[in-house]
C-alpha cells in the first residue's frame, strides 16, 4: 500500500505519493482549496484510485519547538482525516521543508513560476520521505 504525504497550507495542500514498496516519495499534484470539504473530496479520489493505506501530515512546529495556529489548524485537519478516513494519520514534523524543497527546485534550475505552481507538493514529497526513512530499520527493511 502507498502512503500519501501532505503539506497543509491555508488555501493549498500539497501532496506527495511513496511507491507501493514505500521507499521512494515522489510530488505528486497540489490542491487549491476554499474549505476543507473540497479537500476531502479529492482525498477520497486519490486514496481509492492510489489505494493509499497511511496518511502522513506535515506538523508545523515554530523552528523554537513552540507551537503556533499553523499547528492548530493542521490539529483540526488531522481529526477531519480521522473521522473520514479509516487509515492512520500520522503527523511529521516539517520544520523546513519547503525551504528545502526551493532549495532543490533552485538546483533544478526551476523558473519562479513553475516554482510557485509546485513547491507545496516537493515540500509533501520531503515530509513523505522524512517518514518513510524513519519507518526503516537499519537494515532498509520497513518495520
Amino acid at each position: 500500500m502507498r502512503c500519501l504525504g501532505m503539506d497543509l497550507g491555508t488555501r493549498t495542500l500539497g501532496l506527495a505519493l511513496s511507491d507501493k514498496m514505500g521507499y521512494i516519495a515522489s510530488p505528486y499534484k497540489t490542491i487549491r482549496f476554499q474549505d476543507y470539504e473540497e479537500v476531502v473530496l479529492e482525498l477520497k479520489k486519490i486514496v481509492i484510485e492510489k489505494e493509499v493505506g497511511t496518511l502522513v501530515l506535515g506538523y508545523p512546529k515554530n523552528m523554537n519547538n513552540t507551537l503556533g495556529d499553523a499547528v492548530l489548524r493542521t490539529m483540526k485537519f488531522k481529526e477531519i482525516l480521522e473521522e473520514v478516513f479509516d487509515l492512520p494519520v500520522v503527523l511529521i514534523d516539517e520544520r523546513l521543508s519547503t525551504h528545502e524543497a526551493e532549495q532543490r527546485l533552485i538546483e533544478m534550475d526551476t523558473k519562479r513560476m513553475k516554482r510557485k505552481k509546485v513547491i507545496d507538493s516537493y515540500a509533501a514529497a520531503i515530509i513523505l520521505d522524512t517518514y518513510l526513512k524513519e519507518s526503516r530499520n537499519e537494515n532498509g527493511y520497513k518495520k
